[in-house]
């Protein structure tokens, strides 16, 4: 089945191919293939260019999609207009429990997603410019979801409360691909640009907020410098705007103006890929030489999880920039042998985990822990088993993102599970 799958991206991408040298000459349909999937149409016509470089109409579009762009993009009238009343809203969220003097630390904790998200969901929605049956999952589920998580007991004792609060934010992501994808859930060259959209929504969103906090020192040390104390009204009027702003502007810029930080994650992965396999190397040796008991260290699984997902985003950044120079397959050599330590280090914590739950009984967080663990486990599997095909010269690097994007719905099913059922499951506790 796999294989079947993986024999009708390979057509996918060769027929796509085939239909530019084909059509070449052909205007509107070159347009219409344009319009229906953009990165999938730019890469597979770089690839093939040289080809057909002495094609005048193949050098138009070779300088259409190339062209490097100086100045920042800010887009029509109108989408600025649509993202300000964006932010608007978010802020409005933001400051729901000031308006209605509602407990912070029972609203924050639950509705934090809330103020993001559903906000993004619309932005794609209006980008994508999609029809009401395609936005019907989505309303419902942001809906149902406001509903569901607020009447929850308030209870900040309860285990598998506190878990659906953790995972709900990252099940209102999976909307947010929903939406960007168009609501295509089998198109894979769309999830595939989803996850890269992620990578450059992170790096501009850091640059903003290392921008904002930048900005608030200055700000609040100017007027101390005149005696007046700032501090509560900067956090209370301006702060709860201007954090919400953050990453619906940084997905603004970052979607009109991909040039700007399309090619820094894969830098950074690539910097960081060595680095960080080294240091799994030596950990685990430092495992083996002090003797460390991981059975019974809770702290130790809990740090774990978010090392397993900084590791397959470094992964994912990596592998979209590779090519198949030499300094490519050297990264993609790092790249393997990360995946490899990572699957090891998986495995223990397995164990720990397994060990724990025979030992100490079933809990909302251990069985939650076990699951996260498992799919991460079977992506590293797969994951490293595309890498080492692709250093055997069998597969292609596109291999690798179909396997982390194909993973995608999973795991949202996985967080939604953890959301609605745990706490009912387990009784609120």
């Amino acid at each position: 089945m796999a294989a079947t799958t993986e024999t009708q991206l390979e057509d996918e991408f060769s027929n796509l191919k085939t239909e530019i040298v084909q059509k070449i000459d052909n205007p509107k349909y070159l347009e219409k293939l344009y319009r229906k999937n953009k990165s999938a149409f730019q890469k597979d016509f770089n690839a093939i260019y040289p080809t057909i470089k002495e094609n005048s109409t193949a050098q138009i579009w070779n300088e259409r999609l190339n062209y490097p762009q100086e100045e920042i993009f800010w887009g029509q009238k109108n989408d600025l207009i649509f993202v300000a009343g964006l932010i608007f809203i978010a802020g409005l969220i933001a400051q729901i429990p000031q308006f209605f003097s509602i407990d912070e630390d029972f609203f924050f904790p639950r509705n934090i997603g809330f103020i993001v998200f559903p906000v993004l969901t619309a932005y794609f929605a209006f980008k994508q410019k999609l029809g009401i049956n395609k936005l019907l999952f989505p309303i419902i589920a942001i809906l149902l979801s406001v509903f569901y998580i607020n009447f929850l007991p308030d209870n900040n004792k309860s285990d598998s409360i506190i878990l659906a609060c953790i995972h709900l934010p990252i099940f209102l992501w999976t909307l947010v691909g929903y939406t960007f994808i168009g609501g295509h859930v089998n198109d894979t060259q769309k999830k595939i640009d989803f996850l890269r959209y992620n990578g450059d929504f992170v790096v501009m969103t850091a640059v903003m907020v290392l921008s904002g906090i930048l900005f608030t020192g200055i700000t609040i040390g100017l007027f101390e410098l005149i005696g007046l104390k700032i501090e509560d009204f900067f956090a209370q009027h301006i702060a709860v705007w201007g954090a919400p702003a953050i990453p619906i502007l940084a997905t603004y810029l970052v979607q009109n103006n991909p040039q700007l930080v399309n090619k820094i994650s894969p830098v950074i992965a690539r910097l960081f890929t060595p680095i960080v396999f080294v240091t799994l190397l030596i950990f685990l040796i430092a495992i083996i030489y002090t003797g460390k008991n991981l059975y019974n260290d809770r702290n130790f699984l809990l740090i774990f999880n978010a090392l397993l997902i900084g590791v397959m985003a470094i992964i994912l950044f990596s592998v979209t920039a590779a090519t198949k120079n030499a300094t490519e397959k050297l990264n993609l050599l790092f790249l393997f042998g990360l995946s490899a330590l990572t699957i090891i280090l998986n495995g223990l914590a397995l164990s720990a985990i397994a060990f724990r739950l025979v030992e100490f009984g079933i809990t909302p967080n251990r069985i939650a822990v076990l699951g996260a663990n498992l799919l991460i486990f079977i992506n590293l599997i797969l994951v490293a088993h595309k890498l080492f095909l692709i250093l055997r010269g069998k597969s292609k690097v596109q291999k690798v993102e179909n396997v982390i994007a194909v993973f995608i719905p999973i795991y949202g099913i996985w967080t939604a599970l953890v959301t609605f059922l745990f706490p009912l499951l387990f009784n609120f506790k």
